[in-house]
């Protein structure tokens, strides 16, 4: 499920990683009485479509594998702008995916489908949360779209208030 970024002139504000966790490449299919109809794929172009529209690359993957992600965040340090992760199954338990997201340093939305906080108790509490400069949940697919705007404006915030380098004296 893995899309190459948009490179030049259609990326003047850099890339956004939006990174998938385990079982969402059955969006649609698995549990469609909680998570909906909508498949990764259609959040794959929405993603595209919004990116685009901010200014933005996107890069956005799927894995149902903790040391993939791992990876990809590692990956992200140097790549993105910005992270927008559903870790599905692994907010509850990895540890490994917390520390590596702590690693990030600029600005991290965490989306869930589902409000976790009225779920059962086993899907109340997420790790990444206390790596995440924000969560979304419970807004469906359109949590992308919410995340994806909110990092976007951080970034330009960001941006904003950088120091501007000045010129050396001859």
């Amino acid at each position: 499920m893995t899309q190459p970024p948009a490179r030049g002139p259609t990326a003047p504000h850099g890339t956004l990683y939006v990174l998938n966790g385990p079982n969402l490449n059955l969006l649609g299919v698995r549990e469609p009485h909680l998570y909906g109809h909508t498949t990764l794929a259609q959040v794959q172009a929405q993603c595209h479509s919004v990116a685009q529209e901010l200014g933005f690359a996107c890069d956005f993957r799927q894995t149902n594998h903790e040391g993939v992600m791992v990876d990809w965040i590692h990956e992200a340090r140097d790549a993105a702008r910005a992270i927008v992760i559903n870790p599905a199954g692994l907010s509850f338990r990895s540890i490994p995916l917390l520390d590596a997201l702590k690693t990030f340093d600029h600005p991290i939305a965490e989306v869930h489908l589902t409000n976790i906080h009225r779920r059962d108790a086993l899907y109340q509490h997420s790790l990444v949360s206390l790596a995440a400069t924000g969560v979304v949940a419970g807004f469906g697919a359109f949590g992308y779209e919410m995340a994806m705007r909110a990092v976007a404006r951080l970034v330009a915030e960001a941006a904003r208030a950088a120091p501007t380098a000045v010129p050396a004296a001859a």
